[in-house]
């Protein structure tokens, strides 16, 4: 079915969620999601995630799934918020807070520190690196966060942090994915 994804693995395991049909929204493709939490398996069980520019909430889904204590979906557009709230009510996923709001808008805000980061900004809007300026300057980020980021293949996107350390990087089709690991910068 269209506008539709399955959550691939933990307790809601083959569970589908709808995704509202506006333009421009790509969830994050199942394969690329599978090497994605392949990845992260050893660090999403009790972990508080936080999935920026949230979508589909494929991600964010995938993480609460998988054992997250708690996912924050951050998302601008009031429609997809409305599908992301229906299908945090269809699941019972009241460890599921989303939040309807421009990410950057939402990073000018009190910080909550965060084990897990999903970037999935839309493709060549030039939000990367403003995003993880904000996120590592603001304090949203634990001492040894990992943050995924997706954008367009090709080259990598500028603006990552100095103390972020990149652990994965793999692409699908025009599509690129990295890992990153916060590390505590010394202070001297």
């Amino acid at each position: 079915m269209r506008n539709e994804l399955r959550i691939i693995g933990g307790r809601w395991r083959s569970r589908r969620i709808r995704f509202a049909p506006e333009p421009g929204l790509r969830p994050t493709p199942a394969r690329v999601r599978e090497t994605v939490f392949n990845w992260l398996q050893h660090h999403v069980a009790g972990a508080v995630c936080l999935d920026l520019y949230a979508g589909s909430g494929a991600l964010g889904f995938e993480a609460a799934s998988r054992g997250a204590a708690r996912v924050v979906q951050v998302e601008r557009n009031p429609k997809v918020c409305a599908v992301l709230k229906q299908s945090c009510a269809m699941l019972d996923a009241g460890h599921i807070n989303v939040v309807c709001a421009q990410a950057l808008k939402f990073l000018s805000g009190q910080p909550e520190t965060f084990d897990l980061v999903f970037l999935d900004p839309p493709f060549r809007t030039g939000q990367v690196g403003p995003c993880c300026r904000r996120l590592e300057d603001g304090g949203w980020l634990k001492p040894c966060a990992r943050i995924y980021v997706e954008s367009e293949a090709g080259a990598a996107p500028e603006g990552i942090p100095a103390n972020w350390t990149l652990l994965r990087e793999k692409a699908s089709g025009d599509v690129a994915y990295r890992l990153y690991q916060r590390l505590e910068e010394s202070r001297v």
